[in-house]
């Protein structure tokens, strides 16, 4: 199985937990949301990618032929390059730069979740707010005159849910 280049429009799923994990997928184009669906049906946010991120991951790193543990869905439209997890691994081994590379991204997933964790510990809703616009300027801010402008369509309910609110008190 070679590696493919991918398109998703907007709001169409990558793959559901429980899918088998085969592939690694790599961001070329758009942004990327991880999530947890829970049995209550609420869907927490964990992650927003943004382009050049990598993800599909965790059997990789775990060494274990895992399913998958989030939902991944198109935020906005996309473009990505999948490859079988065997290729990657292969390609990994033998390319030292490109494990540095992994390490970088994984290192900023890190980061970004860590961020959202914060930002989802605040009691208040303004407070949990305004750490989702932060972790928003510092992924996908792009410096104009005014400040920063965020280069995403985010819908109150996009936010609500990445937030643990709803849409009502976002708005």
């Amino acid at each position: 199985f070679p590696p493919v280049v991918e398109s998703f429009e907007r709001n169409k799923t990558i793959f559901f937990p429980g899918d088998p994990a085969e592939r690694v997928y790599f961001l070329l184009k758009g942004a990327v949301k991880l999530s947890r669906v829970y049995e209550a049906g609420e869907e927490i946010t964990v992650a927003l990618l943004r382009e050049n991120s990598v993800f599909g991951v965790l059997s990789l790193l775990t060494g274990n032929k895992s399913d998958r543990f989030y939902h991944a869905v198109a935020f906005t439209p996309v473009e990505l390059l999948s490859a079988p997890i065997e290729q990657v691994e292969q390609a990994l081994k033998e390319n030292p730069e490109l494990s540095m590379l992994m390490l970088r991204g994984l290192s900023s997933r890190i980061l970004q979740t860590e961020m959202m964790i914060e930002t989802l510990a605040h009691r208040d809703m303004g407070s949990r707010l305004i750490s989702f616009l932060l972790i928003l300027c510092r992924d996908f801010g792009l410096p104009c005159a005014d400040g920063i402008t965020i280069d995403l369509k985010l819908s109150h309910q996009a936010i609500a849910e990445a937030i643990g609110s709803t849409r009502v008190t976002v708005t």
